[in-house]
Protein backbone atom coordinates (compact mmCIF):
# COMPACT_ATOMS: atom_id res chain seq x y z
CA UNK A 1 0.00 0.00 0.00
CA UNK A 2 1.48 3.41 -0.88
CA UNK A 3 -0.44 5.96 1.53
CA UNK A 4 -0.91 9.66 0.05
CA UNK A 5 -1.64 12.66 2.02
CA UNK A 6 -4.05 14.79 0.76
CA UNK A 7 -3.64 18.17 2.19
CA UNK A 8 -6.61 21.20 2.60
CA UNK A 9 -6.45 22.34 -1.55
CA UNK A 10 -6.50 19.14 -2.73
CA UNK A 11 -8.85 17.45 -0.77
CA UNK A 12 -11.44 19.98 -1.13
CA UNK A 13 -10.78 19.97 -4.79
CA UNK A 14 -11.74 16.01 -5.16
CA UNK A 15 -13.94 15.46 -2.31
CA UNK A 16 -17.27 17.05 -3.90
CA UNK A 17 -17.28 15.21 -6.90
CA UNK A 18 -15.33 11.76 -6.16
CA UNK A 19 -17.29 9.61 -3.76
CA UNK A 20 -15.63 8.01 -2.28
CA UNK A 21 -12.53 9.53 -2.28
CA UNK A 22 -10.47 8.20 1.07
CA UNK A 23 -9.69 4.81 2.15
CA UNK A 24 -9.86 3.13 -1.79
CA UNK A 25 -7.07 1.46 -2.69
CA UNK A 26 -6.26 1.98 -6.28
CA UNK A 27 -3.56 1.37 -9.26
CA UNK A 28 -0.73 -1.04 -9.39
CA UNK A 29 1.35 0.64 -5.95
CA UNK A 30 -1.78 0.05 -4.32
CA UNK A 31 -2.25 3.77 -3.29
CA UNK A 32 -4.46 5.23 -1.02
CA UNK A 33 -5.79 8.67 -0.17
CA UNK A 34 -6.41 9.96 3.38
CA UNK A 35 -5.81 13.43 5.62
CA UNK A 36 -4.97 14.54 8.60
CA UNK A 37 -7.69 16.24 11.09
CA UNK A 38 -5.24 19.01 10.82
CA UNK A 39 -7.04 19.54 7.56
CA UNK A 40 -10.23 19.82 9.03
CA UNK A 41 -9.19 22.23 11.46
CA UNK A 42 -7.70 24.08 9.29
CA UNK A 43 -10.91 24.43 7.43
CA UNK A 44 -12.81 24.82 10.52
CA UNK A 45 -10.72 28.03 11.33
CA UNK A 46 -11.19 29.82 8.11
CA UNK A 47 -14.42 31.39 7.66
CA UNK A 48 -13.53 32.48 4.10
CA UNK A 49 -12.79 28.08 3.54
CA UNK A 50 -16.56 27.56 5.52
CA UNK A 51 -18.08 29.92 3.14
CA UNK A 52 -16.49 29.11 -0.02
CA UNK A 53 -17.16 25.01 1.08
CA UNK A 54 -20.02 24.82 2.86
CA UNK A 55 -20.78 21.07 1.97
CA UNK A 56 -17.23 20.34 3.30
CA UNK A 57 -19.53 19.42 7.14
CA UNK A 58 -21.98 17.19 5.34
CA UNK A 59 -22.36 14.41 7.40
CA UNK A 60 -21.04 11.71 4.90
CA UNK A 61 -17.93 13.37 4.23
CA UNK A 62 -17.42 13.67 8.39
CA UNK A 63 -18.02 10.08 8.63
CA UNK A 64 -15.50 8.92 5.68
CA UNK A 65 -12.74 11.51 6.98
CA UNK A 66 -13.35 10.12 10.78
CA UNK A 67 -13.99 6.51 9.30
CA UNK A 68 -10.62 6.75 7.30
CA UNK A 69 -8.22 8.99 9.47
CA UNK A 70 -5.14 7.81 9.98
CA UNK A 71 -4.12 7.01 14.05
CA UNK A 72 -0.58 8.25 15.22
CA UNK A 73 1.25 6.75 17.86
CA UNK A 74 2.71 8.78 20.21
CA UNK A 75 6.27 8.06 18.87
CA UNK A 76 5.04 9.31 15.48
CA UNK A 77 3.54 12.40 16.92
CA UNK A 78 7.06 13.52 18.58
CA UNK A 79 8.59 12.61 15.12
CA UNK A 80 6.50 14.38 13.22
CA UNK A 81 6.71 17.41 15.55
CA UNK A 82 9.95 17.56 15.72
CA UNK A 83 10.62 17.29 11.55
CA UNK A 84 7.41 19.88 11.30
CA UNK A 85 9.95 22.71 13.56
CA UNK A 86 12.52 21.76 10.85
CA UNK A 87 10.42 22.51 7.81
CA UNK A 88 9.05 25.73 9.14
CA UNK A 89 12.44 26.80 10.40
CA UNK A 90 13.89 26.46 6.82
CA UNK A 91 10.19 28.28 5.31
CA UNK A 92 11.12 30.68 7.58
CA UNK A 93 14.37 31.32 6.86
CA UNK A 94 14.20 31.44 3.24
CA UNK A 95 11.06 33.12 2.91
CA UNK A 96 12.35 35.20 -0.04
CA UNK A 97 12.33 31.83 -1.74
CA UNK A 98 8.57 31.24 -1.22
CA UNK A 99 7.10 34.37 -2.27
CA UNK A 100 8.46 34.18 -6.06
CA UNK A 101 6.82 32.41 -8.91
CA UNK A 102 3.32 32.24 -7.86
CA UNK A 103 4.20 30.44 -4.29
CA UNK A 104 3.34 31.17 -0.84
CA UNK A 105 4.81 30.56 2.28
CA UNK A 106 4.28 26.96 3.66
CA UNK A 107 1.99 27.26 7.15
CA UNK A 108 2.25 25.33 10.05
CA UNK A 109 -0.38 23.19 8.63
CA UNK A 110 1.94 22.54 5.41
CA UNK A 111 4.94 21.60 7.11
CA UNK A 112 2.56 18.83 9.38
CA UNK A 113 1.76 17.32 6.11
CA UNK A 114 5.06 16.97 5.24
CA UNK A 115 6.53 16.06 8.12
CA UNK A 116 4.18 13.35 7.91
CA UNK A 117 5.00 11.80 4.59
CA UNK A 118 8.83 11.78 5.98
CA UNK A 119 7.66 9.91 8.98
CA UNK A 120 5.33 7.34 7.79
CA UNK A 121 6.36 7.20 4.21
CA UNK A 122 3.93 8.96 2.31
CA UNK A 123 3.28 10.76 -0.38
CA UNK A 124 1.89 14.67 -0.49
CA UNK A 125 -0.50 15.60 -2.74
CA UNK A 126 -0.76 19.41 -2.91
CA UNK A 127 -1.24 22.05 -5.50
CA UNK A 128 0.60 24.38 -3.14
CA UNK A 129 4.03 25.77 -4.86
CA UNK A 130 5.26 26.53 -1.88
CA UNK A 131 4.94 23.05 -0.35
CA UNK A 132 6.32 21.89 -3.30
CA UNK A 133 9.83 23.88 -3.38
CA UNK A 134 10.17 22.88 0.78
CA UNK A 135 9.16 19.56 -0.31
CA UNK A 136 12.48 19.49 -3.08
CA UNK A 137 14.62 21.14 -0.73
CA UNK A 138 14.11 18.36 1.97
CA UNK A 139 14.09 15.24 -1.16
CA UNK A 140 10.30 14.59 0.24
CA UNK A 141 8.33 13.07 -2.14
CA UNK A 142 5.09 14.62 -3.43
CA UNK A 143 2.88 15.00 -5.91
CA UNK A 144 0.68 17.63 -7.76
CA UNK A 145 -3.45 16.83 -7.18
CA UNK A 146 -3.40 16.30 -10.58
CA UNK A 147 -1.58 13.57 -10.64
CA UNK A 148 -3.60 11.96 -8.03
CA UNK A 149 -6.34 12.48 -10.66
CA UNK A 150 -4.37 10.78 -13.42
CA UNK A 151 -3.60 7.89 -11.13
CA UNK A 152 -7.76 7.51 -10.55
CA UNK A 153 -8.03 7.71 -14.19
CA UNK A 154 -5.58 5.22 -15.16
CA UNK A 155 -6.61 2.70 -12.69
CA UNK A 156 -10.39 3.22 -13.97
CA UNK A 157 -10.94 4.35 -9.98
CA UNK A 158 -13.22 7.56 -11.81
CA UNK A 159 -14.70 8.45 -15.20
CA UNK A 160 -13.40 10.58 -17.87
CA UNK A 161 -16.51 12.32 -17.42
CA UNK A 162 -15.76 12.82 -13.83
CA UNK A 163 -12.21 14.42 -14.37
CA UNK A 164 -14.12 16.80 -17.09
CA UNK A 165 -16.55 17.61 -14.52
CA UNK A 166 -13.83 18.55 -11.89
CA UNK A 167 -11.67 20.22 -14.35
CA UNK A 168 -14.93 22.24 -15.38
CA UNK A 169 -16.21 23.51 -11.67
CA UNK A 170 -12.89 24.05 -11.07
CA UNK A 171 -12.26 26.81 -14.02
CA UNK A 172 -15.85 27.88 -13.62
CA UNK A 173 -14.97 28.71 -9.33
CA UNK A 174 -11.76 30.58 -11.05
CA UNK A 175 -10.16 27.33 -9.06
CA UNK A 176 -8.03 26.24 -11.54
CA UNK A 177 -4.29 26.15 -10.71
CA UNK A 178 -2.22 26.67 -13.67
CA UNK A 179 -0.39 23.30 -12.99
CA UNK A 180 -4.01 21.79 -13.78
CA UNK A 181 -4.33 24.06 -17.01
CA UNK A 182 -0.54 23.23 -18.51
CA UNK A 183 -1.13 19.30 -17.96
CA UNK A 184 -4.58 19.41 -19.17
CA UNK A 185 -3.96 18.20 -23.10
CA UNK A 186 -1.02 16.22 -21.94
CA UNK A 187 -1.58 13.67 -18.73
CA UNK A 188 -5.46 14.30 -19.72
CA UNK A 189 -5.49 14.20 -23.77
CA UNK A 190 -7.65 11.31 -24.20
CA UNK A 191 -10.16 13.35 -22.07
CA UNK A 192 -9.62 16.84 -23.44
CA UNK A 193 -7.91 15.73 -26.74
CA UNK A 194 -4.40 17.66 -27.99
CA UNK A 195 -4.17 21.32 -27.61
CA UNK A 196 -5.16 23.52 -30.80
CA UNK A 197 -1.78 25.06 -31.84
CA UNK A 198 -3.69 28.26 -31.88
CA UNK A 199 -5.33 28.42 -28.04
CA UNK A 200 -4.45 31.39 -25.78
CA UNK A 201 -2.97 30.68 -23.02
CA UNK A 202 -4.78 30.62 -19.93
CA UNK A 203 -4.43 33.61 -16.99
CA UNK A 204 -5.28 31.27 -14.02
CA UNK A 205 -4.15 31.86 -11.06
CA UNK A 206 -1.29 29.38 -10.20
CA UNK A 207 -2.46 28.70 -6.77
CA UNK A 208 -6.19 28.56 -5.19
CA UNK A 209 -9.24 26.49 -3.92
Amino acid sequence: MTLVLLDTNAYLRLAKRIKPLLGIRFGQKGYVLTILKDVEDEVHRSARLQEYFPWFDDPPLQQERLAKRVRLSQDEKAQITAMKSVLRQHALAHAADYTTLGRSPPSPTDCFCLAFGQVRQAMVATDDLGMHKLAEDFELPIFHCHEVLKKMLTAKAISKELVTDIYHALEVNGDLPRSWVEVKHTAFKKVFGLKPKHAASHGERSEGW
